[in-house]
């Protein structure tokens, strides 16, 4: 199915939200950059804060949002996404966007790590110092949609997998590359569905 199918979700963009609007406390918030540096597949908390008056006046994510950085420098990192699944709403800068959705968080989060997302992506891309794949195209993106038990079981294999593969981070490189081998051909296999019930 679209990702911007109504009964799906829909693609949010963020707002003007800068480093320098960065306070030690306040409102939670997620800078695009950040997407690529600090955080991992899912978040519960974040490195930054903006006041409460800023943040009165930004999109917000809610818990279970998908935040999804849309620029990057290169075609690999651009639409890096991150599932927000803290308890608070958080404000998210502009070359991001957010996507408010029906589906298990972290198994959108997993699919936008697929090759199967990656090839669809790739035609949107565009720019050329600077790429960037805007919100009305994500919402093109087709995402298999099983059964919410089915997501939870998917999403379950992979957070293991996850574990296993970011935990070992000291004196087993090449343990952690097969690891890192299986978990990619794995998160492929379990979210790859034949295409009748991906394109329904």
């Amino acid at each position: 199915m679209p990702m911007g199918q109504e009964e799906i979700g829909r693609f949010i963009r963020g707002s003007g939200l800068q480093k320098k609007d960065f306070t030690d406390m306040g409102v939670g918030c997620i800078h695009y950059g950040q997407i690529y540096t600090h955080y991992g597949t899912y978040a519960d908390k974040t490195k930054t804060f903006v006041s409460e008056d800023f943040a009165k006046n930004s999109r917000k994510a809610k818990p279970g949002d998908l935040i999804i950085a849309t620029t990057s420098e290169n075609d690999e990192d651009v639409c890096k996404a991150v599932a927000w699944i803290g308890n608070e709403d958080v404000a998210v800068s502009s070359d991001a966007c957010f996507y408010r959705h029906t589906l298990n968080p972290k198994y959108v989060a997993y699919f936008f790590q697929t090759e199967r997302f990656q090839k669809q992506k790739r035609p949107y891309i565009s720019g050329t110092k600077v790429r960037r794949v805007n919100a009305d195209n994500l919402a093109k993106i087709l995402i298999p949609v099983p059964s919410p038990e089915e997501q939870v079981r998917i999403v379950a294999i992979l957070d293991r997998f996850d574990t296993l593969t970011h935990s070992i981070s000291e004196g087993l490189p090449r343990e952690i590359e097969l690891r890192q081998k299986q978990y990619e051909y794995y998160r492929d296999l379990l979210l790859s569905f034949p295409k009748a019930e991906s394109d329904a």
